[in-house]
């Protein structure tokens, strides 16, 4: 990021990087849990011809923390799926427009993702959010799903305010094609 970039973008910017390394080390750490969830699972259910009742729900409700996290991560990373065929054949002048507009959309997306998450998951037992056989509630899970839209969400917001910051100029925060 250039020197054009008002400081406060700049720290916001810096700290969403930091914090999408959080969601990184709980993602690692979720994916760590699982592994173990699974290995012990296998173990007793082929060698010891003992199934562990519940780990089908313990794995599902791991692998939406991964999830969070894989949202939040690879935001930052730019690790998304984007598809830039505009710029090979339109140049800048038409791509601030259009990136304009997507980033208002997916920043739309993403708020109304994250509060629907929010709201889902405050319901709770009371709506059976919860799972079938060991009757985890999932509210903390849709909470966790809900941080990770919202903070993809404020990180779309902080490239649309930087992209108009650089209006004039190349956006740092495009894809390269």
């Amino acid at each position: 990021m250039g020197d054009k970039t008002p400081a406060g973008l700049r720290m916001l910017d810096k700290g969403l990087g930091m914090l999408a390394g959080v969601f990184a080390v709980a993602g690692g750490l979720a994916l760590l849990a699982l592994t173990l969830v699974t290995g012990v699972s296998v173990f007793y259910r082929y060698v010891l011809r003992t199934p562990i009742f519940g780990t089908e729900d313990v794995s599902t409700m791991i692998l939406t923390v991964i999830v969070a996290a894989s949202i939040a991560w690879a935001a930052v990373q730019n690790g998304h799926v984007s598809v830039n065929i505009i710029s090979l054949s339109a140049g800048r002048k038409v791509t601030r427009f259009t990136d304009l507009l997507a980033r208002t959309v997916s920043f739309c997306v993403l708020s109304f993702a994250s509060y629907a998450l929010f709201v889902k998951g405050s319901c709770g037992m009371p709506c059976g959010a919860m799972t079938s056989s060991v009757g985890i509630i999932h509210t903390p899970f849709y909470y966790i799903l809900g941080l990770g839209m919202g903070f993809y969400a404020l990180l779309i917001l902080t490239h649309l305010l930087i992209g108009l910051v650089y209006w004039q100029d190349e956006d740092p925060n495009e894809v390269a094609d």
